[in-house]
């Protein structure tokens, strides 16, 4: 079944849900309107974590292509109404999202799609603790801008055939125009404010026939971007592929994925990947960690895991900061540890971790986008390691 097939659907069920919840008695057999919710909500219930967190997607986007009134407040509570996301962990705690997932589909993509927190949440669900505060949006678009300038002067010089070991079968020129069609799909989103998803090969790409030209592309597409998201306001709502639909998803969207394909870039070209900032692999992890049960490639594995009860637990030897995850209800919760006013992280109550890792925080950032293996020498592991191979394939990019 097609995607538009699929969203149609979910449109017309949502707005017939909500005539028959707002009808009036007169117009609806009140009896016979409970016992079509209920015969409709227990059918929906019986779906996995995966399709009932994707059909809540479905509902929030035909809800968001709805002009902001009551109506759309009204189909904005479908999923609530039929308990579709009751039980679901790893949701983020902060209102309603779209729950949707996309991104440019131009070949293998590596799924770094999601989106930021917005401030403090309370830990649980998928949330964060302590006082972690986001860049501001000028900023994360400066920062995307030059992470894409490193990647573009980084493969300049290269073959374009270099193979990239980290993403197999791929080559420089194949890295190249993926991430810089990450630029133009994220710069078109922005610009245009899309209400639903938008599929890459829907974008201009403008791309060269000789692959020799695809940095200065790149590197021209991210001048574009980073000029369009900076102008635009970061609140204003845009579809997203992860927990939040507003502009201020796509620069830190790109600066992430940029960051990680940088990594590859340096790992074919030179053999070996850069520091990474550590407060900015931290905002990375976070990010990965709050939009992965957005992702339908990790989310149906780990509802699958059959680990429920098990904690991993990963440890940044250089900030001190931990995170910690819970496998359980189809899904998982996490959270990260917060330093006192002393710089001490204070440790969290809570299961003893069933397994643990622990390396610099940019080395745990590639871990689990498995651009170095878990066997890797700079890490370090602790409890059972079989749960950490078993994370990392449910996760699998």
């Amino acid at each position: 079944m097609s995607d538009a097939l699929l969203s149609t659907l979910a449109e017309a069920l949502a707005e017939l849900v909500t005539a028959v919840e707002t009808s009036d008695d007169e117009d609806l057999d009140p009896d016979t309107a409970v016992k079509w919710l209920e015969n409709t909500g227990h059918t929906l219930g019986g779906l996995g974590a995966a399709d009932r967190r994707a059909l809540d997607g479905l509902f929030r986007e035909a809800a968001l292509r709805q002009p902001p009134g009551p109506w759309r407040e009204e189909l904005l509570k479908v999923s609530a109404g039929f308990g579709l996301t009751e039980g679901l962990t790893g949701e983020p705690t902060d209102g309603p999202t779209d729950g949707l997932n996309g991104g440019p589909t131009d070949g293998p993509t590596d799924g770094l799609n999601g989106g930021p927190t917005d401030g403090p949440t309370d830990g649980l669900n998928g949330g964060l603790t302590g006082e972690l505060t986001e860049a501001p949006h000028p900023t994360t678009c400066d920062a995307a801008l030059e992470s894409a300038r490193r990647f573009a002067e980084t493969v300049r010089a290269a073959d374009p055939a270099t193979p990239v070991p980290t993403c197999p079968d791929w080559t420089l020129a194949d890295l190249t125009r993926h991430l810089g069609t990450v630029h133009r799909w994220a710069e078109h989103l922005v610009r245009t404010r899309a209400r639903a998803r938008v599929l890459a090969r829907d974008v201009p790409l403008d791309l060269p026939a000789d692959p020799a030209a695809y940095p200065d592309w790149l590197a021209a597409g991210a001048e574009r971007f980073a000029a369009t998201a900076r102008e635009a306001d970061p609140d204003a709502p845009v579809w997203s592929p992860g927990a939040d639909p507003h502009v201020r998803h796509y620069p830190r969207h790109v600066l992430f994925e940029t960051l990680v394909h940088l990594a590859d870039a340096e790992l074919a070209v030179a053999g070996t990947a850069g520091p990474l900032d550590p407060g900015t692999a931290a905002d990375a992890i976070d990010h990965f960690l709050r939009n992965a049960p957005y992702i339908p490639w990790i989310a149906e594995p780990l509802a699958h895991l059959d680990r429920d009860g098990a904690v991993l637990r990963l440890a940044a030897r250089d900030t001190g900061a931990v995170w910690t995850v819970a496998l359980g209800g189809g899904g998982f919760t996490w959270s990260r540890d917060s330093r006192d006013s002393r710089g001490i992280v204070a440790p969290r109550r809570g299961a003893e971790p069933t397994a643990g890792v622990a390396a610099d925080t940019g080395e745990l950032l590639l871990l689990l986008h498995r651009r170095y293996p878990a066997d890797d020498p700079r890490f370090t592991h602790s409890g059972d390691r079989d749960l950490l191979d078993d994370w990392l394939a449910a996760t699998a990019l």
